[in-house]
């Protein structure tokens, strides 16, 4: 078995550095031929990992790091029948976890990529106007949710968990509902709303079950509308979306569609916590598109 692997040794607090070493350790260990794909930022990984698939010279390929790491993988795999690992070693680890995989335990991980059992799943796909192929297999943000995550990432400090922290609470006071155009299957919505997701999985931002019903093999994404609301209840109803109970609130709408086209002015998407581009952003689901060492 010749696997590629990419490690990002910053997931996790740096967990991802021992976590990857471990898993490069025990791949090793049993008789791969590893090859490391590894590099200094996620545009050196790419660059890598796009080569190793394009020319056939791996049999598999495994990310080691948090979703950042799946969705880069994915992006690398989807489509062309490589197997995807995971070694979670993330802060939120959300994919990982709804697909079932070891989380933080690099042992049983190795355990499954080397089983060599794989599950296919469905994965999201944007395709830009230049051509190029854009995928995730989480949620897409695209709401109060992804202006946070953009806030955040123009800030060098505080590091973690709580400049999002920070951004919130910079964000809260200006933030204003967004006028929305959904085309989902054809049929176009206009609302005015404080969130909309798309979910291929159900969670996001560390256990955040945003799209609680989205399912990874049926062929759907499930859209989650948060309809406009005063920024008190907005906050009331927020917090519930670590139980899913969001759900169950009047001003919160889920549809389900294979194709999904988002428009709205000053946006930008954030899929699998990654800074995915602006909106519009036209996505659909496409069945069993990665095949996940499950």
């Amino acid at each position: 078995m010749r696997v590629g692997v990419v490690v990002n040794p910053t997931s996790g607090k740096n967990t991802g550095a021992r976590v990857g070493v471990e898993a490069l350790t025990l791949l090793r260990a049993a008789g791969a031929e590893v090859v490391d794909l590894s590099a200094a930022d996620a545009v050196g990984a790419l660059a890598h990992g796009r080569a190793a698939v394009a020319e056939r010279c791996v049999d598999a390929l495994v990310v080691a790091g948090g979703d950042g790491m799946v969705h880069l993988g994915a992006n690398l795999v989807a489509g062309t029948g490589i197997p995807l690992g995971v070694v979670a070693a993330g802060t939120g680890n959300d994919i990982a976890r709804e697909l079932g995989l070891p989380v933080r335990d690099a042992a049983a991980a190795v355990e499954r990529i080397l089983a060599g059992r794989t599950r296919a799943v469905d994965a999201a796909r944007h395709v830009t106007a230049s051509g190029e192929e854009r995928w995730f297999l989480g949620v897409l943000a695209a709401g109060f949710d992804a202006v946070v995550n953009e806030r955040a990432n123009q800030w060098r400090w505080p590091k973690g968990r709580m400049r999002y922290n920070l951004a919130i609470v910079r964000e809260l006071p200006v933030f204003r509902p967004i006028p929305y155009a959904l085309t989902l299957d054809g049929e176009r919505h206009e609302t005015e709303a404080m969130l909309v997701a798309v979910g291929n999985g159900p969670s996001y931002g560390g256990g955040m079950r945003v799209t609680p019903d989205a399912r990874f093999d049926d062929g759907l994404l499930d859209v989650l509308v948060l309809h406009r609301l005063p920024v008190p209840e907005f906050l009331r109803v927020f917090p519930k979306v670590f139980s899913g109970g969001h759900v169950g609130h009047p001003a919160v709408e889920v549809l389900r569609a294979r194709r999904v086209t988002l428009e709205a002015t000053g946006i930008v998407g954030y899929a699998d916590g990654e800074r995915f581009g602006p909106l519009p952003l036209d996505v659909e689901a496409v069945p069993g598109a990665v095949s996940v060492l499950a």
